[in-house]
């Protein structure tokens, strides 16, 4: 069975309580959910924790989904949001108790991509929001509408983004090729 030709169906079975159907959902967005999350940290326990909380979320506002988006869409950004709450926790705690070296030195090696490791270390040099929506339109295929919608921006705005990471990762590339 193809998720996204009955999403609306397995969707609705989901609104009205049947765990079966969240189940079927939750198996066919629960890898590539964390494949995206896990490009903003190497701690594997903590991008499980945020898939986890992610599709808690989901569960519990299941009912008030409205099919105007992608499921996919929705579910990313509740990612996105419990990533960006840990993110905003730890410069908390930061600020609280000075220990900025062993959180640094925690989220040095934020992503782990399929690719070498040269385009893993160019990835990572790009900022968060170049790197969100770098990975979101050219790794997992949505659009500038979509982005824009789960970063809360403008689709304008979600295309210059991907313009500036274009730009930088390509000026990394040609710095990292001229030092090989």
């Amino acid at each position: 069975m193809n998720i996204l030709e009955n999403e609306s169906h397995i969707i609705h079975r989901a609104q009205s309580g049947n765990q079966t159907a969240f189940k079927i959902l939750y198996d066919a967005y629960v890898v590539s959910l964390f494949r995206f999350l896990k490009q903003f940290s190497q701690d594997t326990d903590e991008v499980s924790e945020w898939v986890q909380r992610a599709f808690i979320k989901a569960f519990e506002h299941l009912p008030t989904f409205r099919e105007e988006a992608r499921f996919s869409s929705w579910l990313f950004t509740l990612g996105l949001n419990e990533m960006r709450m840990d993110r905003r926790r730890t410069t908390l705690i930061v600020q609280e108790h000075g220990t900025l070296e062993e959180v640094h030195a925690k989220g040095q090696d934020q992503e782990e991509f399929i690719w070498d490791e040269t385009m893993k270390t160019l990835i990572g040099a790009l900022d968060e929001s170049k790197r969100m929506v770098f990975l979101l339109y050219e790794v997992e295929g949505y659009s500038h509408g979509e982005i824009a919608a789960m970063l809360q921006v403008q689709e304008s705005t979600s295309r210059t983004i991907l313009t500036r990471a274009k730009k930088q990762l390509k000026e990394l590339w040609k710095q990292e090729v001229q030092r090989v």
